[in-house]
């Protein structure tokens, strides 16, 4: 592992009153990268940490992989005095606060952006909504499969003819996450120039229709309603995934150039002649006809076969790998992407940036429930 990570938010205190996802991811890469993150949780913690099994070190994988490097205290928020001890804690030390509660109990709480602010000016605000700060559907609560339905992403995911599915990985929650910190960086970036700190508004709804724009470019701009892939690509053909003798391989000959190249590897370089596939615009037409021929050739070999001709070839291709089989890929060990959480038996993946070739690294481990309340949210009630 590399020493001496960058940590260049060492002089930021963020508050995250959050949960579950979005607001726990946003925290984890302001303490990745130096700040003192205190995670605000109710008496029976944060969800997530009961989102398992599997669950490692007390709690599940879920939440230790979203809440290393921060402080955890307990503070119930219908508490006046909690109340009070969690406001001084913003007025005396806090820079940010990012918050995913359910819309309205910041408001009810006067743990709102505006209230805050009218404290301390130069605090940041970052409210991490589900449909956004206004509109018909401003109120209602969301979590990440919801979004992926309401916001597009389902209705193209899948098989044509199939039931619409959800893509795996929660790309909602923590889009939402970066988004946060992308608008909270601009915040600082202003505050510098005017010591004005802001509200941040970011939402489920808003980064599931960002994922979604490329797709919605197709009916904004011509009325084409996006349909069902499976494993390729709107507009784009050949440029999709296909069964091998041994599992499968995705191939991406997304140019008319690639696309000779590989005419010529499959051993049908009669394609190129063939008027249905002239290029991209007539094999988009036509892709049925000539996945068709693809999928049975495709089928006849192993996966390393493939790799080994397309990669000679200088197709782009890549071999549809487990999640164990990414994490001990010599790729994933050359850019040392698999960290140890020190004092644990912990490893998790790191954050997908570098500085000057350093990976930020996991400083400290997961908090367990309430472990820094005593240090940071001292009340008179011993026992909370």
């Amino acid at each position: 592992m590399i020493s001496n990570p960058p940590t260049p938010f060492s002089d930021l205190v963020v508050i995250e009153l959050g949960h579950s996802v979005a607001a726990p991811f946003a925290g984890q890469i302001f303490g990745e990268l130096g700040a003192e993150v205190i995670k605000v949780e109710k008496r029976d913690g944060d969800d997530a940490r009961k989102w398992g099994p599997p669950f490692v070190e007390g709690a599940s994988t879920f939440f230790q992989s979203l809440n290393r490097n921060k402080s955890s205290v307990v503070c119930d928020l219908r508490c006046d005095a909690d109340r009070d001890a969690l406001i001084a804690l913003i007025r005396d030390r806090a820079d940010i606060v990012i918050q995913n509660l359910r819309p309205g109990q910041t408001e009810s709480l006067g743990l709102d952006g505006e209230s805050l602010r009218a404290l301390k000016p130069s605090l940041i605000y970052c409210n991490l909504g589900a449909f956004g700060r206004s509109g018909p559907l401003a109120e209602r609560p969301g979590y990440d499969p919801l979004m992926q339905a309401f916001g597009g992403i389902m209705s193209t995911t899948g098989e044509p003819g199939r039931p619409s599915v959800r893509v795996g990985a929660s790309i909602v929650d923590m889009g939402t996450g970066m988004w946060a910190v992308i608008g909270i960086l601009t915040a600082l970036r202003e505050r510098e120039r005017s010591g004005q700190g802001s509200v941040v508004d970011v939402s489920l709804f808003e980064t599931a229709t960002c994922w979604s724009s490329l797709l919605a470019s197709q009916y904004l701009g011509a009325g084409v309603l996006p349909e069902k892939q499976g494993s390729g690509a709107a507009g784009i053909v050949p440029y999709k995934a296909y069964a091998t003798l041994d599992g499968e391989v995705v191939i991406a000959a997304g140019s008319d150039g690639l696309f000779r190249s590989l005419a010529k590897v499959v051993g049908h370089p009669e394609w190129l002649d063939d008027t249905r596939f002239t290029d991209n615009p007539s094999r988009v037409q036509n892709q049925a006809a000539l996945y068709a021929m693809l999928d049975a050739i495709i089928a006849r070999q192993d996966s390393a076969h493939w790799v080994r001709e397309l990669e000679a070839a200088g197709i782009p291709c890549a071999p549809v790998q487990s999640i164990a089989q990414m994490v001990e890929h010599p790729q994933t060990d050359a850019l040392g992407l698999v960290q140890p959480v020190p004092g644990t038996g912990m490893k998790f993946l790191g954050l997908p940036l570098s500085f000057d070739g350093r990976r930020p690294a996991p400083r400290f481990a997961p908090p367990k429930l309430g472990e820094h309340t005593g240090d940071l949210l001292p009340r008179k009630d011993s026992n909370a």
